[in-house]
């Protein structure tokens, strides 16, 4: 659109075809248009949430719910929020990253790759066409300013499972989700896609640790992926349920109809890959300086970029692998029980228990978190 002439009033669905086709190389293979205007029943269940502390301090979208749920927030005067969703499963491998010697940890299949960074790629991609179009327009991805999955709903792309994740229709959901804010008038979608979930239950049932209380509700402070990247001491009641998950939780798709039916159609392939870690070797990140875990696994969330988090729940993995106790793991062991660090200490100690490795343990200590797993029953 040359700035001299008028602009439309509606463009039409040619127009969004050519930026599906600008987004499509960097693997985003689902388009769709949402309205502008506020996400009032997002907006609403995040506050009743909040106020029933479901939340558990989480932040992300609940940090600012007034401008997460609101398109001019971030584009003033904004018609349409283009919605993009980049599939990121991909074929399982062999655990080649693992050592021999070293205990295994499962990594979340939306952790195992930075999948957010092709996705923001390709949305600022038609964020610029629409720019160069005289259009304003403003992409986001993994950056707590938008819901994606209610944009994303509203854009026809699919329902809310029971899991609280969009379902995409023929698709399931592993899926990453980001959206362009514009004042570009673009074809809104008609109407949003039925549930297809129906009677079906088996997310709530196979929740490990009864996460999901209601149909689409998850109680944060039950929740494993939230539980693995909260700061603190892990609940001694999760522990054991946290299993080898380092990072992540998968169960919740992995036993949905359609996304398990469907989802395997829509697997990465070639190039979009992106060379994936499905596991992590526990003994070689409790090795690692902060620089080489940072370096590895720093595009996990990590609370203030802190590599604790991720050495505690490598604790965990190991104190629930059963590993023999062999000098590698003696050693690592050794290391954290004397460390400064009074919550990696304290996971120290409750796994060394763990692996029958009692007589590595400190008879007390000085700091309450760390006396309590000294003393206190298995």
């Amino acid at each position: 659109m040359r700035r001299s002439e008028q602009p439309p009033d509606q463009l039409g669905g040619d127009y969004v075809a050519e930026l599906a086709s600008i987004a499509a190389p960097f693997g985003i293979s689902r388009i769709g248009v949402a309205p502008a205007g506020v996400l009032t029943r997002a907006r609403a269940e995040i506050l009743r949430r909040r106020s029933l502390g479901l939340h558990d301090g989480m932040q992300f979208t609940y940090k600012n719910p007034e401008r997460s749920t609101d398109p001019q927030r971030a584009v003033r005067g904004a018609r349409a929020v283009l919605v993009g969703a980049r599939p990121y499963l991909a074929a399982d491998r062999p655990a080649e990253d693992v050592p021999v010697d070293g205990v295994p940890a499962r990594v979340a299949r939306y952790a195992q790759a930075d999948h957010y960074g092709p996705l923001r790629a390709g949305l600022w991609a038609v964020a610029h066409r629409l720019r160069r179009d005289g259009w304003k327009a403003v992409a986001f991805a993994d950056d707590n300013s938008m819901v994606d999955r209610e944009v994303a709903y509203l854009a026809g792309l699919g329902w809310f499972g029971k899991n609280a994740n969009l379902l995409l229709e023929g698709a399931g959901s592993w899926f990453v989700l980001g959206s362009v804010v514009t004042t570009a008038p673009l074809p809104i979608a008609s109407a949003p896609v039925a549930d297809g979930c129906g009677s079906c239950r088996r997310c709530l049932d196979g929740c490990p640790t009864g996460a999901i209380i209601d149909a689409g509700v998850v109680d944060a402070s039950r929740c494993l992926a939230w539980i693995l990247q909260k700061p603190g001491i892990i609940d001694r009641q999760w522990r054991r349920l946290i299993d080898d998950r380092i990072y992540g939780c998968d169960d919740c798709q992995e036993v949905c109809p359609p996304t398990v039916r469907l989802g395997v159609r829509h697997q990465l392939s070639g190039d979009q890959v992106l060379s994936p870690r499905e596991r992590v070797d526990v003994l070689g990140l409790l090795e690692a300086d902060d620089e080489m875990v940072l370096a590895t696994w720093g595009s996990w969330y990590l609370h203030d970029r802190d590599p604790r988090w991720a050495r505690r729940n490598a604790l965990v993995v190991l104190g629930n692998s059963g590993s023999a106790p062999t000098a590698r793991v003696v050693a690592v062991l050794a290391r954290y029980l004397a460390i400064d660090d009074p919550v990696l200490r304290a996971h120290a100690v409750w796994t060394a228990r763990r692996l029958g490795l009692e007589h590595l343990v400190p008879a007390a200590d000085p700091h309450p978190d760390v006396e309590f797993e000294v003393s206190a029953p298995l």
